[in-house]
């Protein structure tokens, strides 16, 4: 009979848990995973470029990638890639190695992603059609990234500056 109710106990701390989980999901590739599927469909990849010691990091992670409509738009449109800004393992991007700076403190695809502007938390689009990363520095709320996330999933960046989209942009998130 202990055994039982011990079971019963456990069954209901583990429903009881599950109405807690974050709202929204991204499920986070590692970036050989976003390159060889960004060669083979045509989605933008999406970095979350971040440092643990980054407290705005964590407040993104959060409060804006749990948000349903942001992590449902980014799930379809991108393939989204979580990096640690200063890891001293070596990434791998485009056919190069890329290798921590210790004059930086940081991985060198940190400083090649974002122009060498080392903000943290850092968001980078590599768009679609193999031009240049964008980077877009700081902590975003859900409806700041939004207007982001369209420019590039809805494919804009390709025939709209980023000033004339801004314009008529508006944030349903």
């Amino acid at each position: 009979m202990p055994r039982i109710i011990a079971s019963f106990l456990l069954f209901i701390t583990l429903v009881s848990f599950k109405g807690n989980e974050p709202a929204g999901k991204i499920t986070w590739l590692s970036l050989s995973e976003a390159e060889t599927a960004a060669a083979i469909s045509n989605k933008p990849i999406l970095i979350d470029l971040y440092t643990d010691w980054c407290v705005w990091c964590k407040v993104m992670d959060k409060r804006t990638y749990t948000n349903n409509s942001l992590a449902a738009y980014v799930q379809g449109k991108f393939y989204a890639v979580k990096i640690n800004a200063e890891t001293k393992t070596a990434i791998k991007w485009s056919g190069r190695s890329f290798n921590f700076s210790s004059d930086y403190k940081v991985n060198e695809f940190a400083i090649y992603v974002t122009g060498g502007r080392l903000v943290f938390p850092t968001t980078v689009i590599i768009p679609s059609n193999g031009s240049a990363p964008q980077a877009i520095p700081g902590y975003l709320k859900p409806k700041e990234l939004e207007l982001f996330l369209k420019y590039f999933g809805e494919g804009f960046y390709k025939h709209l500056s980023v000033e004339e989209y801004m314009q008529t942009a508006r944030s349903r998130w």
